[in-house]
C-alpha cells in the first residue's frame, strides 16, 4: 500500500531504522529551523532579542504539550486499528484528530493571548528582555491552530509507518521559514516579531501540505472533508491514552519553566548561553525520541495483531539503536561545541557557559534513552498513565525540589544543570522496575486475544 510499512511481518531492525531515521531528521531539521530564529535575531538584533526567543521555549512547550500528547493517542489508536484491520476505526480517528487539533489550537491561542504578559513576568525575565519576550509569545501563539494541525497530521502518517511525508512538508516549510526570517529581520528591520511571524507562516504551509496529502491518499487514513467531525467513541479512546501523556508533557514543561526562571535569574549572558546549548543538545534528544516513537508505533500495530514476541523484540532493538545513535551524535557535538555555540553568539562567556550545559545534559542522556524507550513501549499497549506518573514523580518532582532547595543554597548555573542527570537517572530506574512488574507483552496481549 502507498506509503505504508508492514510492521507486523518480516524483519524488524531495518524497518525500525527506516522509520526512526526520517523522524529523527524531522526533529533535527525542526530544531535547525528554530535555531535559525535564534541565530538571525542574535546576529542582527542582539542578545536581548535572542534571550527573549529562547526564554519562551518552556512556555510554548507547556501550552502545546497537552495536545501533542493527545496526538500520540491518535497514533496509538490508528496503529492498533491497522494491526486489527479495522478501517472504520482508522477513519473515525483520523477525522476526529483533525477537528481536535483545530479546536485545541483556537483554545490555546485565546488562552495564551490573555495570559502572555503574566506568564513572561513569572519567568523573571530581565526588564530589557520582557517586552520582546511578550511580543514574540503573542505572535507565536496566534499560529497555534496550524501548529497543532501539523502535529496531529504527522502522527496520522506515522501511525501507518510513513515518516517521510511529514519530513518532506517540514523541509519545504523550514526553508521558507529561514528565508522569511532573513526577509523580515534583515530586510525589513524587524526583531522578534519577524521570526515569530515567519514561524507562523511556515507552519501554515506545512499543515496545508499534509492536509492535501491526506485528502489525496488511497490509504485508510484518507481525509474526506464531509466526514470531519468528532466521533465520541473514538475521542474517548484517544483521550484515555493522550491525556496522561499530555499532562505529563505539561507538568514536564512546568518544571522546565521553573528551571528557566532559575536560569533567567542569573542574567542575560547565562540565558543566551543556555538557549544556544539547548539548540544543540536537542539534536541528540530528537534522535533518541525518534526510537521511542518508533517503539510506540511498532508495538501498537503488533499489539493489534496479537504478536507478543515481536513486541519484546521491538523494545530490545529500539533501546540498542537509540543508545548507539544518541551517543555518537552527542560525542560529535561535544567535540565541536565551541564553534557550534559560536554560531549563535560569539561572546566567549556565552560559549563557555553553554559548554557547561552540554556536558551535563549529554551525561544525563545515558539514562534518558532508557526512559524514552520504555515509555514508548508501554504506550504502544495503550498504557499511558504509568509512564506519565513515573515521569511526573521522577523528573518533575526531583527537579522542582532541587530548584527550591539546593539551587537556593548554591545559586549557580552548574547547580541547575546537576539536576538533569539526577532526575533522569531516578526516572529510568523507576520506569524499568515498573515495566518488569507490569509485563505488558504478556498481560495485554493475552487480554486482547481472550474471547
Amino acid at each position: 500500500m502507498e506509503g505504508r510499512m508492514d510492521m507486523i511481518n518480516g524483519s524488524l531492525g531495518d524497518k525500525i531504522i527506516r522509520y526512526a531515521l526520517p523522524l529523527a531528521v524531522t526533529g533535527v531539521l525542526q530544531q535547525l529551523f528554530n535555531a535559525a530564529d535564534l541565530a538571525v535575531v542574535g546576529h542582527f538584533s542582539g542578545k536581548e532579542a535572542m534571550a527573549a526567543v529562547g526564554s519562551n521555549a518552556p512556555v510554548i512547550g507547556l501550552l502545546v504539550n497537552l495536545f501533542v500528547g493527545i496526538s500520540l493517542g491518535s497514533n496509538v489508536i490508528i496503529a492498533k486499528s491497522i494491526g486489527q484491520g479495522d478501517r472504520e476505526n482508522i477513519s473515525k480517528t483520523v477525522h476526529t484528530s483533525v477537528i481536535v487539533a483545530l479546536l485545541g489550537g483556537v483554545f490555546l491561542t485565546v488562552l495564551g493571548e490573555l495570559l502572555a504578559p503574566g506568564v513572561v513576568e513569572m519567568l523573571d525575565v530581565p526588564a530589557e528582555v520582557y517586552p520582546l519576550a511578550v511580543k514574540y509569545l503573542r505572535i507565536y501563539l496566534a499560529g497555534m491552530p496550524v501548529i497543532l494541525l501539523y502535529n496531529f497530521e504527522a502522527a496520522i502518517f506515522r501511525s501507518c509507518g510513513n515518516t517521510q511525508m511529514p519530513l518532506a512538508a517540514l523541509v519545504v516549510s523550514g526553508i521558507l521559514n529561514v528565508i522569511l526570517n532573513l526577509f523580515f529581520v534583515r530586510g525589513l528591520g524587524m526583531d522578534v516579531d519577524g521570526v515569530a511571524t515567519a514561524t507562523v507562516i511556515s507552519n501554515l504551509v506545512s499543515s496545508a501540505i499534509l492536509f492535501a496529502a491526506l485528502v489525496k491518499t488511497t490509504l485508510a487514513i484518507r481525509i474526506r472533508p464531509g466526514k470531519l467531525r468528532v466521533y465520541g467513541d473514538v475521542l474517548g479512546q484517544i483521550l484515555k491514552i493522550g491525556v496522561p501523556a499530555g499532562i505529563q508533557g505539561m507538568i514536564f514543561s512546568f518544571a522546565n519553566i521553573i528551571i528557566q526562571s532559575a536560569v533567567n535569574s542569573l542574567g542575560t549572558t547565562v540565558m543566551a548561553a543556555s538557549s544556544a546549548a539547548y539548540n544543540l543538545e536537542i539534536f541528540s534528544y530528537y534522535i533518541m525520541n525518534s526510537f521511542g516513537q518508533a517503539c510506540t508505533t511498532f508495538i501498537g500495530q503488533n499489539y493489534g495483531a496479537g504478536k507478543s514476541e515481536r513486541c519484546l523484540k521491538t523494545l530490545k532493538l529500539c533501546l540498542l539503536q537509540s543508545f548507539v545513535s544518541t551517543a555518537a551524535v552527542s560525542v560529535l557535538i561535544l567535540c565541536f561545541s565551541d564553534p557550534l555555540l559560536g554560531i549563535f553568539n560569539t561572546d566567549p562567556e556565552v560559549i563557555a557557559t553553554g559548554r557547561i550545559r552540554l556536558e551535563y545534559i549529554f551525561f544525563a542522556y545515558l539514562f534518558s534513552f532508557a526512559q524514552e524507550g520504555l515509555s514508548g513501549y508501554l504506550r504502544g499497549f495503550g498504557v499511558s498513565f504509568i509512564p506519565a506518573a513515573c515521569t511526573v514523580v521522577g523528573i518533575c518532582g526531583v527537579r522542582l525540589t532541587w530548584i527550591f532547595t539546593v539551587f537556593r543554597q548554591s545559586p549557580s548555573f552548574a547547580t541547575i544543570m546537576q539536576v538533569y542527570p539526577l532526575s533522569l537517572g531516578i526516572t529510568a530506574v523507576v520506569i524499568l522496575v515498573v515495566t518488569l512488574f507490569v509485563k505488558p507483552s504478556k498481560r495485554y496481549i493475552v487480554r486482547h486475544d481472550s474471547p
